[in-house]
């Protein structure tokens, strides 16, 4: 029987070496990798005799080839740390320098990312509530280098390295003012807000800021948490968005990467922020602009934290010419690196920010 399960667990090491794209997941060193797959071709072929006994044990024993799987790959691969993507210098799809841009309450830290042949346009990104710049963005901001993109990831007050506390409005008024820095050095500024990010970026194009796309990625209208809400979230964490970042980070480092430097200070609940911030109003008062501000907003269907009524709610305030996208399956955690999100932000960001490409949404 012991035999028969080490078959049954070869075959299964086989199958997962194939995820040769998912480093972290990986442990087989590279020269072994088509010794692996004959291994594995000649256990199945021995379990195929077995027949439907043999379907059956291969079927008992992927829990526990699962979890050598990731353990041995962890060991292997426990020093691959996907923030070693933002490191500060020059690689060969970018330049990332650490900056500290001032603002009317202090300064705000970021990352600016610039592509080897410069840019024209940025988008800057914000992120949640209780993130930081670093927070799962390596992958998106991939994706906007990929698409001509300069890209500034920022510190929210009260978040990450920031020396202010969360406030209000003083929370908005700094990304406003981060805004104004980027107008000085590009044509043209878009913003991705996330979760919390998205709630204030909204309000700062309501109140004037300077950008010309905005793209909300699961903002909440409101917020009042419940647990039962945080353990459907968490049952969502086992979504093929989450598990894909096993492609930059051992599963050690991702865990790692999920612990952000905590917020320093807090003038006021993100519960009260986020209502202060007033996401329907905003974009209801962007919705009567004469600027016409390209909207996109993106909401997963099985988000935990913004339900269907909230979307709907979101949906009827915002302007007549804004886009809102149900992505299905999406939770509120996995929506904001989804793939799928990531290919439609960056198609409809190069609609709007790149001039000499005609809008489908206009």
């Amino acid at each position: 029987m012991l035999q028969r399960i080490g078959t049954a667990l070869l075959v299964w090491f086989a199958l997962f070496d194939l995820l040769h794209d998912w480093r972290g997941a990986r442990w087989l060193p590279t020269q072994l990798r088509g010794l692996g797959g004959l291994v594995g071709i000649w256990a199945a072929v021995g379990l195929a005799q077995a027949g439907g006994a043999g379907l059956g044990l291969l079927l008992l024993t992927f829990p526990l080839a699962l979890i050598l799987q990731l353990a041995l790959a962890t060991l292997r691969n426990r020093h691959l740390n996907p923030r070693d993507l933002l490191a500060e210098g020059t690689t060969a799809t970018r330049t990332l320098t650490r900056v500290e841009i001032p603002v009317r309450h202090g300064t705000t830290p970021a990352l600016h990312l610039v592509p080897p042949q410069g840019a024209q346009a940025v988008v800057c990104v914000a992120h949640g509530s209780g993130s930081d710049k670093y927070f799962y963005t390596w992958e998106t901001s991939a994706m906007l280098l990929d698409h001509g993109f300069a890209v500034l990831l920022i510190d929210l007050d009260g978040h990450g390295a920031s020396d202010r506390p969360q406030a209000y409005p003083h929370t908005a008024e700094s990304l406003s003012d981060v805004l104004l820095w980027l107008r000085s050095r590009y044509a043209r500024v878009g913003v991705i807000g996330k979760s919390l990010g998205g709630c204030v970026a909204t309000h700062a194009a309501a109140h004037g800021a300077s950008l010309d796309a905005l793209v909300v990625i699961g903002s909440p209208p409101a917020l009042q948490l419940s647990r039962a809400q945080v353990r459907r979230e968490a049952r969502g964490l086992l979504r093929y968005a989450i598990l894909r970042q096993l492609r930059y980070g051992s599963v050690v480092q991702l865990g790692r990467a999920w612990t952000t430097t905590p917020k320093q200070r807090t003038l006021i609940a993100t519960e009260d922020l986020i209502a202060r911030l007033d996401l329907c109003g905003s974009l209801h008062h962007i919705g009567h602009s004469p600027t016409r501000l390209p909207v996109l907003l993106i909401y997963g269907t099985e988000d935990a934290f913004v339900p269907p009524a909230a979307v709907d709610q979101v949906d009827a305030a915002k302007p007549a010419w804004a886009v809102l996208y149900r992505l299905k399956r999406g939770t509120h955690l996995s929506t904001m690196i989804d793939p799928r999100t990531l290919r439609l932000v960056g198609a409809w960001l190069t609609l709007k920010l790149h001039p000499t490409t005609p809008s489908e949404y206009s």
